[in-house]
């Protein structure tokens, strides 16, 4: 059965905030693997692979503490507490994604998701804030996307045919541009 990741990015913030809340009302039954399991329940027949849900909700309350600090300087007119629990939670998904998943999660589905959360689940301007804070967040930490080699080729491709109506290849292009600007013609 095909995995489906987006339901489970949905179960993964059910979860997170549920979580989240019962732990701030000092609910001494609170353990998020009931949590998760209890929110899973309804699609398991639809959800197909169960363990991406546990890992992705494990990961991001384990590192609450860390994906709050991180955030915190690229939201600095919104503290995280006054940040609403559903954007809260987006984000530390959204960034915990982008910054730890790079190698099967592409940036820019991180930040896509993240974004249809948001759209989803939170406010009318929801989904604007985790777009701004996300896209912050991708800048800031440097994330080079890799262009597939087909693109790659069609750019090479392409300034070739440019180089070729302008008459010149690179190199005689930098040598022209050279001499003219030495006023050499």
């Amino acid at each position: 059965m095909a995995s489906n990741r987006h339901l489970g990015r949905v179960i993964v913030l059910q979860s997170l905030y549920e979580y989240e809340c019962r732990t701030l009302a000092k609910d001494p039954e609170v353990d998020l693997d009931v949590i998760i399991a209890k929110n899973i329940e309804p699609y398991e027949g639809t959800l197909g692979d169960t363990e991406f849900v546990y890992d992705l909700t494990h990961k991001v309350v384990d590192n609450f503490e860390t994906l709050d600090t991180a955030l915190a300087p690229m939201a600095p007119e919104w503290p995280i507490s006054a940040i609403s629990a559903i954007d809260r939670n987006v984000l530390r998904m959204g960034l915990y994604e982008l910054s730890e998943c790079q190698d099967t999660v592409p940036p820019k589905v991180a930040i896509n998701e993240a974004v249809e959360l948001a759209k989803a689940f939170g406010s009318d301007s929801s989904s604007r804030f985790v777009n701004g804070v996300l896209g912050t967040a991708f800048k800031k930490l440097g994330i080079v996307v890799e262009e597939d080699e087909s693109k790659r080729t069609k750019k090479k491709d392409t300034k070739k045919a440019d180089e070729a109506e302008r008459g010149t290849d690179g190199a005689q292009g930098a040598e022209s541009a050279g001499s003219a600007a030495d006023g050499n013609d």
